[in-house]
Protein backbone atom coordinates (compact mmCIF):
# COMPACT_ATOMS: atom_id res chain seq x y z
CA UNK A 1 0.00 0.00 0.00
CA UNK A 2 2.42 2.57 1.00
CA UNK A 3 4.35 2.20 -2.61
CA UNK A 4 1.32 3.04 -4.43
CA UNK A 5 0.59 6.57 -1.82
CA UNK A 6 3.54 8.65 -3.88
CA UNK A 7 1.46 7.51 -7.43
CA UNK A 8 -1.76 8.18 -6.26
CA UNK A 9 -0.82 11.79 -5.08
CA UNK A 10 0.56 12.47 -8.43
CA UNK A 11 -2.49 11.69 -9.97
CA UNK A 12 -4.77 13.82 -7.49
CA UNK A 13 -2.27 16.77 -8.36
CA UNK A 14 -2.19 16.72 -12.00
CA UNK A 15 -6.12 16.76 -12.12
CA UNK A 16 -6.38 19.61 -9.49
CA UNK A 17 -3.64 21.15 -11.91
CA UNK A 18 -6.39 20.74 -14.82
CA UNK A 19 -9.40 21.52 -12.64
CA UNK A 20 -7.55 24.49 -11.37
CA UNK A 21 -6.96 26.05 -14.74
CA UNK A 22 -10.79 25.18 -15.70
CA UNK A 23 -12.09 26.74 -12.76
CA UNK A 24 -9.88 30.20 -13.56
CA UNK A 25 -10.12 30.11 -17.46
CA UNK A 26 -13.73 28.98 -17.97
CA UNK A 27 -15.05 32.39 -18.86
CA UNK A 28 -12.39 32.40 -21.76
CA UNK A 29 -14.59 29.95 -23.52
CA UNK A 30 -17.96 30.92 -22.72
CA UNK A 31 -18.49 28.02 -20.10
CA UNK A 32 -19.99 28.17 -16.95
CA UNK A 33 -19.51 27.73 -12.98
CA UNK A 34 -21.78 26.72 -10.27
CA UNK A 35 -21.28 25.63 -6.59
CA UNK A 36 -23.12 23.85 -4.46
CA UNK A 37 -22.67 23.13 -0.44
CA UNK A 38 -19.69 20.38 -1.77
CA UNK A 39 -18.79 20.83 -4.99
CA UNK A 40 -18.32 23.38 -7.45
CA UNK A 41 -20.02 22.29 -11.04
CA UNK A 42 -18.26 23.66 -14.49
CA UNK A 43 -19.94 23.22 -17.84
CA UNK A 44 -18.60 22.87 -20.93
CA UNK A 45 -20.70 24.08 -23.67
CA UNK A 46 -19.48 22.75 -26.61
CA UNK A 47 -19.37 19.28 -26.10
CA UNK A 48 -22.19 19.66 -23.31
CA UNK A 49 -19.85 17.67 -20.61
CA UNK A 50 -21.26 18.58 -17.25
CA UNK A 51 -18.01 18.15 -14.57
CA UNK A 52 -17.54 18.53 -11.23
CA UNK A 53 -15.16 18.89 -8.10
CA UNK A 54 -15.29 18.53 -4.55
CA UNK A 55 -14.87 22.37 -2.71
CA UNK A 56 -11.02 22.92 -1.30
CA UNK A 57 -8.61 25.07 -1.46
CA UNK A 58 -7.87 23.71 -4.49
CA UNK A 59 -10.76 21.43 -6.56
CA UNK A 60 -10.41 17.69 -5.83
CA UNK A 61 -12.27 14.62 -7.30
CA UNK A 62 -13.26 15.08 -10.86
CA UNK A 63 -16.56 13.81 -11.65
CA UNK A 64 -18.71 13.71 -15.11
CA UNK A 65 -22.48 13.59 -15.45
CA UNK A 66 -23.63 10.38 -17.07
CA UNK A 67 -27.23 10.35 -17.70
CA UNK A 68 -28.73 10.58 -13.97
CA UNK A 69 -25.18 9.85 -12.16
CA UNK A 70 -21.86 11.15 -11.64
CA UNK A 71 -18.95 9.40 -12.92
CA UNK A 72 -15.55 9.61 -11.49
CA UNK A 73 -12.96 10.09 -13.85
CA UNK A 74 -9.13 9.71 -13.67
CA UNK A 75 -6.64 12.63 -14.26
CA UNK A 76 -6.39 11.21 -18.06
CA UNK A 77 -10.39 11.60 -18.73
CA UNK A 78 -10.53 14.63 -17.36
CA UNK A 79 -7.57 15.43 -19.49
CA UNK A 80 -9.28 14.05 -22.65
CA UNK A 81 -13.01 15.76 -21.98
CA UNK A 82 -10.83 19.13 -22.09
CA UNK A 83 -9.27 18.26 -24.83
CA UNK A 84 -12.51 17.66 -26.56
CA UNK A 85 -13.65 21.12 -25.26
CA UNK A 86 -10.42 22.86 -26.49
CA UNK A 87 -10.45 21.54 -30.09
CA UNK A 88 -14.16 22.95 -30.33
CA UNK A 89 -13.75 26.10 -29.12
CA UNK A 90 -10.56 27.11 -31.05
CA UNK A 91 -10.71 25.15 -34.19
CA UNK A 92 -7.36 23.71 -33.64
CA UNK A 93 -6.30 20.35 -32.22
CA UNK A 94 -2.98 20.12 -29.93
CA UNK A 95 -2.13 16.70 -30.09
CA UNK A 96 0.95 16.91 -27.32
CA UNK A 97 -1.13 19.15 -25.10
CA UNK A 98 -2.32 15.42 -23.33
CA UNK A 99 1.26 13.75 -23.69
CA UNK A 100 2.75 17.08 -21.81
CA UNK A 101 0.15 16.48 -18.64
CA UNK A 102 1.37 12.52 -19.23
CA UNK A 103 4.86 13.58 -19.05
CA UNK A 104 4.30 16.20 -15.39
CA UNK A 105 2.44 13.36 -14.22
CA UNK A 106 5.25 10.92 -14.64
CA UNK A 107 7.53 13.45 -13.64
CA UNK A 108 5.47 14.52 -10.39
CA UNK A 109 5.00 10.65 -8.76
CA UNK A 110 9.12 10.68 -9.58
CA UNK A 111 9.88 13.47 -7.37
CA UNK A 112 7.53 12.17 -4.72
CA UNK A 113 9.09 8.76 -4.97
CA UNK A 114 12.62 10.78 -4.50
CA UNK A 115 11.56 12.76 -1.79
CA UNK A 116 10.28 9.67 0.66
CA UNK A 117 13.65 8.87 0.59
CA UNK A 118 15.34 12.14 0.61
CA UNK A 119 17.06 13.60 3.66
CA UNK A 120 15.34 16.81 4.65
CA UNK A 121 17.38 19.83 4.42
CA UNK A 122 18.74 21.29 7.40
CA UNK A 123 17.88 25.09 6.47
CA UNK A 124 14.74 26.46 6.56
CA UNK A 125 15.11 28.65 3.08
CA UNK A 126 16.20 25.41 1.43
CA UNK A 127 13.44 23.68 2.36
CA UNK A 128 10.69 26.51 1.21
CA UNK A 129 12.88 26.38 -2.41
CA UNK A 130 12.12 23.14 -2.46
CA UNK A 131 8.79 22.20 -1.37
CA UNK A 132 7.18 22.72 -4.94
CA UNK A 133 5.85 19.40 -5.33
CA UNK A 134 3.22 20.62 -7.80
CA UNK A 135 4.69 23.06 -9.39
CA UNK A 136 2.16 26.14 -11.01
CA UNK A 137 -0.93 25.02 -9.55
CA UNK A 138 -2.50 26.99 -12.02
CA UNK A 139 -0.95 25.25 -15.16
CA UNK A 140 -2.09 22.01 -16.66
CA UNK A 141 1.35 20.30 -16.78
CA UNK A 142 3.36 22.07 -14.35
CA UNK A 143 6.42 19.85 -14.27
CA UNK A 144 6.53 18.51 -17.42
CA UNK A 145 10.42 17.67 -18.68
CA UNK A 146 9.40 17.28 -22.29
CA UNK A 147 9.84 13.43 -22.07
CA UNK A 148 13.80 13.87 -20.74
CA UNK A 149 14.24 10.77 -18.82
CA UNK A 150 14.16 10.49 -14.88
CA UNK A 151 17.75 10.04 -14.30
CA UNK A 152 18.16 12.96 -16.70
CA UNK A 153 16.88 15.35 -14.52
CA UNK A 154 15.63 13.89 -11.14
CA UNK A 155 19.64 14.54 -9.51
CA UNK A 156 19.08 18.04 -10.06
CA UNK A 157 15.31 18.59 -9.10
CA UNK A 158 14.87 20.83 -6.01
CA UNK A 159 11.43 19.20 -5.45
CA UNK A 160 13.95 16.07 -4.83
CA UNK A 161 16.01 18.13 -2.01
CA UNK A 162 19.32 17.84 -4.53
CA UNK A 163 22.21 19.49 -4.42
CA UNK A 164 25.24 18.86 -6.44
CA UNK A 165 28.29 20.12 -7.41
CA UNK A 166 28.66 22.34 -10.84
CA UNK A 167 30.95 21.32 -13.73
CA UNK A 168 33.44 23.92 -14.72
CA UNK A 169 34.66 25.55 -18.15
CA UNK A 170 37.98 27.16 -18.95
CA UNK A 171 37.02 29.79 -22.29
CA UNK A 172 39.73 31.17 -23.82
CA UNK A 173 40.28 34.65 -22.80
CA UNK A 174 39.50 36.49 -26.68
CA UNK A 175 36.47 34.23 -26.65
CA UNK A 176 34.78 35.35 -23.41
CA UNK A 177 31.86 38.08 -23.33
CA UNK A 178 31.81 39.83 -20.05
CA UNK A 179 29.08 42.21 -19.04
CA UNK A 180 29.00 43.30 -16.02
CA UNK A 181 29.87 42.23 -12.36
CA UNK A 182 30.86 38.79 -12.62
CA UNK A 183 34.05 38.46 -10.17
CA UNK A 184 32.52 35.80 -8.26
CA UNK A 185 32.89 33.80 -11.26
CA UNK A 186 36.42 34.36 -11.17
CA UNK A 187 36.09 33.81 -7.18
CA UNK A 188 34.27 30.61 -7.68
CA UNK A 189 36.97 28.79 -9.49
CA UNK A 190 39.36 30.33 -7.00
CA UNK A 191 37.17 28.58 -4.43
CA UNK A 192 35.69 25.82 -5.62
CA UNK A 193 37.70 24.17 -8.15
CA UNK A 194 41.10 22.88 -6.75
CA UNK A 195 43.38 22.47 -10.39
CA UNK A 196 42.74 26.11 -10.96
CA UNK A 197 42.13 27.39 -14.54
CA UNK A 198 44.75 27.59 -17.41
CA UNK A 199 46.92 30.50 -18.34
CA UNK A 200 45.06 31.97 -20.89
CA UNK A 201 41.55 31.40 -20.16
CA UNK A 202 38.84 32.61 -17.67
CA UNK A 203 36.29 29.93 -15.45
CA UNK A 204 33.23 29.91 -16.88
CA UNK A 205 30.95 27.63 -14.63
CA UNK A 206 28.05 25.13 -16.05
CA UNK A 207 24.98 23.25 -14.49
CA UNK A 208 25.89 19.58 -15.05
CA UNK A 209 22.41 18.87 -16.76
CA UNK A 210 22.78 21.60 -19.37
CA UNK A 211 25.87 20.10 -20.65
CA UNK A 212 24.69 17.12 -21.39
CA UNK A 213 21.49 18.65 -23.01
CA UNK A 214 24.03 21.00 -25.49
CA UNK A 215 27.02 18.71 -25.65
CA UNK A 216 25.67 17.73 -29.40
CA UNK A 217 26.00 21.33 -30.29
CA UNK A 218 29.58 21.81 -28.78
CA UNK A 219 30.78 18.57 -30.67
CA UNK A 220 29.46 19.64 -33.88
CA UNK A 221 31.10 23.26 -33.41
CA UNK A 222 34.31 21.19 -32.28
CA UNK A 223 35.05 24.07 -29.70
CA UNK A 224 36.83 21.39 -26.95
CA UNK A 225 38.68 19.70 -29.32
CA UNK A 226 40.39 22.59 -30.86
CA UNK A 227 41.14 24.37 -27.11
CA UNK A 228 38.40 27.31 -27.61
CA UNK A 229 36.72 25.57 -24.90
CA UNK A 230 38.10 22.92 -22.07
CA UNK A 231 36.44 20.99 -19.70
CA UNK A 232 38.33 21.30 -15.95
CA UNK A 233 35.76 18.92 -14.06
CA UNK A 234 33.70 19.07 -11.53
CA UNK A 235 33.51 21.23 -8.24
CA UNK A 236 34.76 20.94 -4.98
CA UNK A 237 31.80 21.85 -2.99
CA UNK A 238 28.49 21.69 -3.55
CA UNK A 239 25.06 24.12 -4.69
CA UNK A 240 21.67 23.69 -4.34
CA UNK A 241 18.96 24.07 -7.21
CA UNK A 242 16.20 26.51 -6.31
CA UNK A 243 12.64 26.19 -6.73
CA UNK A 244 13.23 27.24 -11.19
CA UNK A 245 15.02 24.67 -10.92
CA UNK A 246 17.82 26.75 -13.26
CA UNK A 247 18.80 28.85 -10.74
CA UNK A 248 21.51 27.60 -7.79
CA UNK A 249 22.38 28.77 -5.07
CA UNK A 250 25.83 28.27 -3.27
CA UNK A 251 25.54 29.15 0.53
CA UNK A 252 29.27 29.26 0.90
CA UNK A 253 29.35 32.49 -1.58
CA UNK A 254 26.27 33.72 -0.96
CA UNK A 255 25.66 33.96 -4.09
CA UNK A 256 23.02 32.50 -7.07
CA UNK A 257 23.72 31.45 -10.04
CA UNK A 258 21.19 31.26 -13.29
CA UNK A 259 21.90 28.91 -16.08
CA UNK A 260 20.36 28.05 -19.37
CA UNK A 261 18.27 24.65 -19.36
CA UNK A 262 17.47 24.07 -22.75
CA UNK A 263 14.23 21.82 -21.96
CA UNK A 264 10.42 23.14 -21.68
CA UNK A 265 9.67 23.83 -18.44
CA UNK A 266 5.54 24.75 -17.92
CA UNK A 267 5.55 27.95 -20.76
CA UNK A 268 9.28 28.24 -22.06
CA UNK A 269 12.63 26.38 -22.92
CA UNK A 270 14.33 27.79 -19.81
CA UNK A 271 17.02 29.45 -21.99
CA UNK A 272 19.08 32.45 -21.17
CA UNK A 273 17.85 34.51 -24.38
CA UNK A 274 20.21 37.05 -25.56
CA UNK A 275 17.64 39.56 -25.71
CA UNK A 276 17.23 39.45 -21.86
CA UNK A 277 20.90 39.20 -21.18
CA UNK A 278 21.37 42.42 -22.78
CA UNK A 279 19.41 43.78 -20.21
CA UNK A 280 21.20 42.17 -16.87
CA UNK A 281 23.47 44.93 -16.53
CA UNK A 282 21.05 48.06 -17.65
CA UNK A 283 19.10 46.56 -15.23
CA UNK A 284 21.54 46.29 -12.34
CA UNK A 285 22.25 49.89 -12.60
CA UNK A 286 18.59 50.69 -12.36
CA UNK A 287 17.17 48.41 -9.78
CA UNK A 288 20.17 49.12 -7.61
CA UNK A 289 19.03 52.97 -7.34
CA UNK A 290 15.61 52.13 -7.33
CA UNK A 291 16.12 49.80 -4.54
CA UNK A 292 17.80 52.19 -2.77
CA UNK A 293 15.26 54.29 -2.70
CA UNK A 294 12.90 51.78 -1.85
CA UNK A 295 14.42 50.53 0.92
CA UNK A 296 14.64 54.17 2.55
CA UNK A 297 10.95 54.02 2.66
CA UNK A 298 10.47 50.53 3.23
CA UNK A 299 13.47 49.78 5.61
CA UNK A 300 15.14 46.39 4.25
CA UNK A 301 13.26 45.86 0.95
CA UNK A 302 15.80 44.99 -1.43
CA UNK A 303 15.46 43.28 -5.22
CA UNK A 304 18.48 40.50 -5.30
CA UNK A 305 20.09 41.95 -8.92
CA UNK A 306 21.40 40.08 -11.35
CA UNK A 307 24.91 41.88 -11.11
CA UNK A 308 25.91 40.36 -14.48
CA UNK A 309 26.97 37.37 -16.72
CA UNK A 310 29.50 35.36 -18.52
CA UNK A 311 29.49 33.69 -21.52
CA UNK A 312 31.42 31.71 -24.84
CA UNK A 313 31.37 33.95 -27.96
CA UNK A 314 32.38 31.98 -31.01
CA UNK A 315 29.68 33.68 -33.14
CA UNK A 316 27.36 30.44 -32.49
CA UNK A 317 24.13 31.64 -30.92
CA UNK A 318 23.70 28.58 -29.35
CA UNK A 319 26.58 28.16 -27.72
CA UNK A 320 26.41 32.05 -26.61
CA UNK A 321 22.77 31.46 -24.73
CA UNK A 322 23.12 27.69 -23.91
CA UNK A 323 26.66 27.96 -21.88
CA UNK A 324 25.64 31.62 -20.09
CA UNK A 325 26.36 31.96 -16.77
CA UNK A 326 24.24 34.88 -14.73
CA UNK A 327 25.73 36.20 -10.82
CA UNK A 328 23.04 37.17 -8.85
CA UNK A 329 22.97 38.86 -5.62
CA UNK A 330 23.01 36.16 -2.26
CA UNK A 331 20.50 36.58 0.17
CA UNK A 332 22.09 36.66 3.57
CA UNK A 333 23.49 39.93 2.74
CA UNK A 334 20.44 41.69 2.55
CA UNK A 335 18.79 40.05 5.52
CA UNK A 336 17.92 41.57 8.37
CA UNK A 337 19.42 41.12 11.92
CA UNK A 338 18.29 37.57 13.08
CA UNK A 339 16.06 37.38 9.49
CA UNK A 340 15.45 33.98 7.46
CA UNK A 341 14.50 34.25 4.25
CA UNK A 342 11.61 31.85 2.91
CA UNK A 343 9.91 31.27 -0.49
CA UNK A 344 6.90 32.66 -0.70
CA UNK A 345 5.53 30.05 -2.86
CA UNK A 346 6.74 27.32 -0.34
CA UNK A 347 4.72 29.13 2.09
CA UNK A 348 1.95 28.54 -0.04
CA UNK A 349 2.82 24.82 -0.89
CA UNK A 350 3.77 24.10 2.57
CA UNK A 351 6.90 22.50 4.13
CA UNK A 352 8.40 21.70 7.43
CA UNK A 353 8.81 24.61 9.80
CA UNK A 354 6.66 26.58 7.63
CA UNK A 355 5.86 29.71 9.57
CA UNK A 356 2.46 29.94 8.79
CA UNK A 357 2.11 26.50 10.83
CA UNK A 358 1.14 26.76 14.83
CA UNK A 359 -0.76 29.84 15.12
CA UNK A 360 -4.54 29.85 16.21
CA UNK A 361 -6.63 32.02 14.17
CA UNK A 362 -5.87 35.67 16.37
CA UNK A 363 -1.93 35.02 15.64
CA UNK A 364 -2.35 33.66 11.64
CA UNK A 365 -4.57 37.48 11.72
CA UNK A 366 -1.46 39.18 12.68
CA UNK A 367 1.06 37.49 10.74
CA UNK A 368 -1.13 38.34 7.57
CA UNK A 369 -0.60 42.21 8.34
CA UNK A 370 2.91 41.91 8.83
CA UNK A 371 2.89 40.16 5.59
CA UNK A 372 0.62 42.32 3.54
CA UNK A 373 2.93 45.23 5.11
CA UNK A 374 5.90 43.46 3.94
CA UNK A 375 5.42 43.01 0.51
CA UNK A 376 2.21 45.13 -1.13
CA UNK A 377 3.83 48.94 -0.16
CA UNK A 378 7.42 48.27 -1.50
CA UNK A 379 5.59 46.95 -5.21
CA UNK A 380 2.83 49.35 -5.23
CA UNK A 381 5.48 52.25 -4.71
CA UNK A 382 8.27 50.62 -6.97
CA UNK A 383 5.48 51.15 -9.56
CA UNK A 384 4.07 54.19 -8.75
CA UNK A 385 7.11 56.16 -8.28
CA UNK A 386 9.84 54.01 -10.07
CA UNK A 387 7.35 52.96 -13.23
CA UNK A 388 8.49 49.56 -12.90
CA UNK A 389 6.52 46.58 -13.06
CA UNK A 390 7.89 43.72 -10.75
CA UNK A 391 6.66 40.18 -11.86
CA UNK A 392 5.88 39.57 -8.29
CA UNK A 393 4.66 36.30 -8.08
CA UNK A 394 5.01 33.27 -5.90
CA UNK A 395 8.11 31.91 -6.52
CA UNK A 396 9.88 35.70 -7.25
CA UNK A 397 9.56 37.05 -3.77
CA UNK A 398 11.03 35.75 -0.34
CA UNK A 399 10.11 36.85 2.79
CA UNK A 400 12.24 37.33 5.77
CA UNK A 401 10.88 35.86 8.97
CA UNK A 402 12.02 37.20 12.57
CA UNK A 403 12.67 34.56 15.00
CA UNK A 404 8.88 34.45 15.85
CA UNK A 405 8.34 33.26 12.39
CA UNK A 406 6.76 36.82 11.89
CA UNK A 407 7.25 38.49 8.53
CA UNK A 408 9.55 41.75 8.44
CA UNK A 409 11.20 41.83 4.67
CA UNK A 410 10.35 41.18 1.06
CA UNK A 411 12.87 40.38 -1.10
CA UNK A 412 12.08 40.59 -4.77
CA UNK A 413 14.07 38.64 -8.10
CA UNK A 414 14.49 37.99 -11.14
CA UNK A 415 15.33 40.44 -13.94
CA UNK A 416 13.40 38.59 -16.62
CA UNK A 417 10.21 39.16 -15.03
CA UNK A 418 10.58 43.23 -15.02
CA UNK A 419 9.13 45.45 -17.24
CA UNK A 420 9.54 49.00 -17.34
CA UNK A 421 6.39 51.72 -18.40
CA UNK A 422 7.55 52.73 -21.40
CA UNK A 423 6.08 56.98 -21.07
CA UNK A 424 8.60 56.95 -17.70
CA UNK A 425 11.57 54.58 -18.87
CA UNK A 426 11.80 55.95 -23.04
CA UNK A 427 15.38 56.73 -23.09
CA UNK A 428 16.79 53.60 -21.90
CA UNK A 429 13.78 51.54 -23.66
CA UNK A 430 15.42 53.48 -27.13
CA UNK A 431 18.49 53.14 -26.06
CA UNK A 432 18.46 49.05 -25.46
CA UNK A 433 15.76 48.29 -27.90
CA UNK A 434 15.49 50.31 -30.47
CA UNK A 435 12.75 52.77 -31.59
CA UNK A 436 9.33 51.92 -32.12
CA UNK A 437 9.88 48.78 -30.13
CA UNK A 438 8.42 48.28 -26.72
CA UNK A 439 10.04 44.87 -25.79
CA UNK A 440 10.82 45.46 -22.39
CA UNK A 441 8.35 48.04 -22.02
CA UNK A 442 4.63 47.99 -21.60
CA UNK A 443 2.15 50.86 -21.57
CA UNK A 444 0.20 52.04 -18.22
CA UNK A 445 -2.92 49.82 -19.24
CA UNK A 446 -1.07 46.58 -19.68
CA UNK A 447 1.85 47.41 -16.86
CA UNK A 448 -0.95 48.09 -14.74
CA UNK A 449 -2.96 44.90 -15.66
CA UNK A 450 0.12 42.73 -15.08
CA UNK A 451 0.86 43.90 -11.50
CA UNK A 452 -2.26 42.94 -10.64
CA UNK A 453 -2.29 39.44 -12.02
CA UNK A 454 1.42 39.14 -9.94
CA UNK A 455 0.58 40.55 -7.16
CA UNK A 456 -3.39 39.69 -5.90
CA UNK A 457 -4.34 36.80 -8.56
CA UNK A 458 -1.08 34.61 -8.37
CA UNK A 459 0.42 36.17 -5.02
CA UNK A 460 -1.69 37.13 -2.57
CA UNK A 461 -4.83 34.94 -3.13
CA UNK A 462 -2.46 32.34 -3.01
CA UNK A 463 -1.15 32.95 0.57
CA UNK A 464 -4.86 33.98 1.84
CA UNK A 465 -5.67 30.64 0.86
CA UNK A 466 -3.39 29.25 2.68
CA UNK A 467 -4.40 31.05 5.73
CA UNK A 468 -8.22 30.30 5.44
CA UNK A 469 -7.26 26.60 4.54
CA UNK A 470 -6.02 26.17 8.07
CA UNK A 471 -8.26 28.75 9.45
CA UNK A 472 -11.65 28.98 7.85
CA UNK A 473 -13.50 31.57 10.58
CA UNK A 474 -10.63 33.95 8.90
CA UNK A 475 -12.25 33.91 5.63
CA UNK A 476 -14.61 36.76 5.72
CA UNK A 477 -12.02 38.99 7.53
CA UNK A 478 -8.42 38.24 5.55
CA UNK A 479 -9.15 40.14 2.36
CA UNK A 480 -10.58 43.18 4.48
CA UNK A 481 -7.25 43.33 5.86
CA UNK A 482 -5.67 43.33 2.78
CA UNK A 483 -8.22 46.17 1.40
CA UNK A 484 -7.01 47.88 3.88
CA UNK A 485 -3.35 47.56 3.31
CA UNK A 486 -4.28 49.04 -0.27
CA UNK A 487 -6.64 51.60 0.94
CA UNK A 488 -3.62 53.15 3.81
CA UNK A 489 -0.67 52.78 0.93
CA UNK A 490 -3.17 55.20 -1.10
CA UNK A 491 -4.15 57.93 1.42
CA UNK A 492 -0.33 58.13 2.01
CA UNK A 493 0.83 58.32 -1.25
CA UNK A 494 -1.75 60.52 -3.55
CA UNK A 495 -4.73 58.40 -3.98
CA UNK A 496 -3.58 57.29 -7.18
CA UNK A 497 -6.69 56.57 -9.46
CA UNK A 498 -5.22 52.99 -10.65
CA UNK A 499 -5.63 51.65 -6.96
CA UNK A 500 -9.42 53.41 -6.28
CA UNK A 501 -10.15 51.94 -9.51
CA UNK A 502 -8.62 48.36 -8.74
CA UNK A 503 -10.28 48.58 -5.10
CA UNK A 504 -14.18 49.18 -6.55
CA UNK A 505 -13.35 46.81 -9.46
CA UNK A 506 -15.43 43.43 -9.50
CA UNK A 507 -12.60 41.57 -10.72
CA UNK A 508 -8.74 41.12 -11.69
CA UNK A 509 -6.88 39.73 -14.29
CA UNK A 510 -6.10 35.86 -14.31
CA UNK A 511 -3.65 34.63 -17.05
CA UNK A 512 -5.25 31.78 -18.74
CA UNK A 513 -2.26 29.55 -19.13
CA UNK A 514 -3.92 26.45 -19.97
CA UNK A 515 -5.36 28.25 -23.77
CA UNK A 516 -1.72 29.54 -24.00
CA UNK A 517 -0.28 26.05 -23.79
CA UNK A 518 -3.16 24.62 -26.05
CA UNK A 519 -2.43 27.41 -28.43
CA UNK A 520 1.00 27.36 -28.38
CA UNK A 521 1.82 30.70 -27.44
CA UNK A 522 5.08 31.88 -26.89
CA UNK A 523 6.32 31.47 -23.39
CA UNK A 524 5.88 35.25 -23.16
CA UNK A 525 2.55 35.95 -24.00
CA UNK A 526 0.08 36.56 -21.35
CA UNK A 527 -3.64 36.76 -22.10
CA UNK A 528 -5.56 37.08 -19.40
CA UNK A 529 -9.58 36.76 -18.16
CA UNK A 530 -11.94 38.42 -15.23
CA UNK A 531 -11.27 36.88 -11.89
CA UNK A 532 -13.20 37.68 -9.41
CA UNK A 533 -11.38 40.64 -7.08
CA UNK A 534 -11.02 39.61 -3.79
CA UNK A 535 -10.02 43.33 -2.36
CA UNK A 536 -14.07 44.17 -2.87
CA UNK A 537 -15.24 44.04 0.49
CA UNK A 538 -15.79 46.01 3.52
CA UNK A 539 -12.46 47.03 4.86
CA UNK A 540 -12.42 46.32 8.84
CA UNK A 541 -13.85 48.61 11.44
CA UNK A 542 -10.97 49.76 14.09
Amino acid sequence: MKSTDPDRRADAITGTAILNCLRREIAAFEGQLATDETHVIIELPRTGTVLRARHGRWPSDPEQFDGDVWRPLSWRQLASAVSQELTMHTGRTADDFIAEITDSHTAIAAILHARASAALPDELYQRSEQALVAGHRYHPAPKGRRGTSTENWLPYAPEAHASFALRFLAVRADLVSDHGDTTALDLLGLDAFTPGVPEGYRMLPAHPWQLTLIRDRLDELAVLRNGRLRLLGTGDRPVWPTSSVRTVYDPAADVFYKFSLDIQITNDVRRLWRYDLGWTTPLAHLLRSVFADVAAAFPGTTFLIDRGYRTLDVGDIDLYEGLAAIVRDGVRAYALPGVTPVLAAGISEGFPGNPLDNHDADTALSWWRHYLASVVPPVLYTYFRHGIVLECHLQNVLIGVDTDGTPVQAFFRDHEGVRLLAGQHAALLHEIDGPGLLGRGVDTAHGWQRLQYCLVTNHLYEIAGAITERHPTLAPTIWAEARATFEAYSRDHGLPRELSALLDSPQVPSKTNMLLRWTRADGATSNYVAHPNPLRVTAPGP
